[in-house]
This record gives C-alpha cells, sequence and structure tokens, in this order.
C-alpha cells in the first residue's frame, strides 16, 4: 500500500509531472512527502470515522488521502485553482470528500460547517504554509466556530512560540491567545527531507486542543486582548509605559500603577512576566477602576 500513497516521492514527482505543475511561492507551498509524519499526524489529531474533518491547503492530496481513509467525512478548502484538477484525479476514489476552491481567511467557515457537519465540533488538519500560519490558527480561534482541535504542522519557531512559558524569549501575544484558546501539544518535529520542495527551516506538528475551562472570569476578551497586544509590541518597555503608550487603550500611568500594586507587581514589570491567569486579572482590574475598554 505504501507505493499507492501520493506522498510516496515517487508518485510526487510523477503527479507535478503529469501537470507540469509549477509551485506557487505566494502561497508557500512545500507537500509532505513522509507516509509515516503523515500517519503521526493522523493519530495526533485522534482522527476516527465519526470526524468530520476540515482540511486547509491539500495542496495535491499528500495528507487528504490518509484524512479521508480514516476520517468520516473531509472537507479540504485550496485557494490554488490550478490544484483543484490534480486533487479530482488524485482523490478520484475517495467519496467523503467535499473540495472547496476558496481562501480559507475569506471563506464562511460556519455556513461550510453547517450545510457539512450541521455545526456540530470539527477536527481543523493542515500543513500549513508558513508565511499566513498565524492568520489562518487566529482566524479559526476568532470566529468562535464549533472546532475540536487544530493538528498543523508549522514552522517549528511557531509551535515553540505557541507552547512557550511565561519570563521566556519565545513567550508573546501568539502564545497568549493560543492558550487562551486551547491547550497546545508539540507532537512531533520533522526535518526538512521530508517535503518537497524543502523549506528552508525545521517543522513541527503542533495539537491545540480548545478549551475554555479557565481558572477566571474574563469581563472582556477583546479588552484583554487589546491589553496582550499593547504588552509586546514594545516587549522591551515596561507596562505602565507600554499600555499607557498604546492607541488601542486610554489608560492613564496612575491607574496602571495602581492596578500593579494591587495584583502585587512591580512597577517596572513587562509583559513577558505575566501568565494568562494575570492579564486577565490585569483587565478586569484596569475595567472595575477606570471603566475603560
Amino acid at each position: 500500500m505504501e507505493n499507492n500513497y501520493i506522498a510516496n516521492p515517487k508518485n510526487t514527482i510523477a503527479i507535478l509531472n503529469k501537470y507540469n505543475f509549477i509551485f506557487q511561492k505566494r502561497f508557500g507551498q512545500n507537500f509532505l512527502i513522509d507516509t509515516h509524519v503523515l500517519n503521526k499526524i493522523i493519530a495526533s489529531a485522534n482522527i476516527t470515522k465519526e470526524d468530520v474533518v476540515l482540511e486547509i491547503g491539500p495542496g495535491i492530496g499528500s495528507m487528504t488521502q490518509f484524512l479521508c481513509e480514516n476520517a468520516g467525512h473531509v472537507i479540504a478548502v485550496e485557494i490554488d485553482k490550478s490544484l483543484i484538477p490534480i486533487l479530482q484525479d488524485t482523490l478520484s476514489d475517495y467519496s467523503n470528500l467535499t473540495l472547496i476552491n476558496e481562501d480559507i481567511l475569506k471563506l464562511d467557515i460556519e455556513n461550510v460547517l453547517k450545510e457539512h457537519n450541521c455545526n456540530k465540533p470539527v477536527k481543523v488538519v493542515a500543513n500549513l504554509p508558513y508565511y499566513i500560519t498565524t492568520p489562518i490558527i487566529m482566524g479559526l480561534f476568532e470566529q468562535h466556530i464549533p472546532l475540536e482541535s487544530i493538528t498543523v504542522m508549522v514552522q517549528k519557531e511557531v509551535a515553540e512560540r505557541m507552547n512557550a512559558k511565561p519570563k521566556t524569549k519565545d513567550y508573546g501575544a501568539l502564545t497568549l491567545a493560543v492558550n487562551y484558546y486551547s491547550v497546545p501539544y508539540i507532537a512531533a518535529n520533522v526535518p526538512p527531507n521530508c517535503f518537497m520542495p524543502r523549506p528552508n527551516v525545521g517543522s513541527a506538528v503542533i495539537r491545540l486542543t480548545t478549551t475554555d475551562n479557565h481558572p477566571f472570569v474574563l469581563k472582556d476578551e477583546s479588552h484583554m486582548f487589546k491589553l496582550v497586544r499593547a504588552a509586546f509590541n514594545q516587549r522591551r518597555k515596561t507596562l505602565v509605559n507600554a499600555l499607557n503608550n498604546s492607541p488601542e487603550l486610554n489608560i492613564d500611568k496612575d491607574t496602571i500603577l495602581a492596578v500593579l500594586e494591587d495584583m502585587k507587581l512591580k512597577p517596572t514589570a513587562r509583559g513577558e512576566e505575566l501568565s494568562l491567569e494575570q492579564f486577565a486579572a490585569l483587565s478586569n482590574t484596569i475595567i472595575e477602576k477606570s471603566g475603560h475598554k
């Protein structure tokens, strides 16, 4: 069976040659050519025949084939229209596939899921283009579509940022956002030779299991994320100066200093020192003290 997989390097080359396919740099196309990695992704995402899977960027169908064999239904969204006839050919054996030629950032995902999954939670699986990883993941979370998990291949450095701890160089706004919406787990590191063409950097498979089980109640989600953005847009500055300088916020220094004192934080504290729970408390206390949003 190994020889029949699209991800077998010989088969990938044969498909690319058959269609005279030219890689589009603007779409960040790097196709997986390692079946062991694909099996690891399927296992990490815990795909079963009960699942509807949303795949972003199926390419020539390397991972889509594995998803179709393991899931109940696969909705694959591909931006590159030149890949659609290739996918229709390579995946013609699978009746549990819906192919959509759209930009995932512009697609009404909720509507698609209503049509194909009665709006039940979906598992997202993707080998994401590195240049657009963060907007795609944050878009999925912020739209509050019904999600069970997101299992994605990303640049290793980005996976480390999602999974970082406070007071480290990798810790930042992305870390806090991912940890607010999900529980991250790095399932595998993947070297460049598992792709065609080879990327210049290492990759990692990360699973983000969605959660709203927090030890805090947030008064205003958007306000907390304004604080987070302000804190890390000027991460070398103290929180007092970073928040006071933010065009998104309107908080005077005295209020910020008073809130930090209430939270038993030093006036010299920086954003990278605060946990998600502390950012939530910071946001709630600022709203209580000033009414500012």
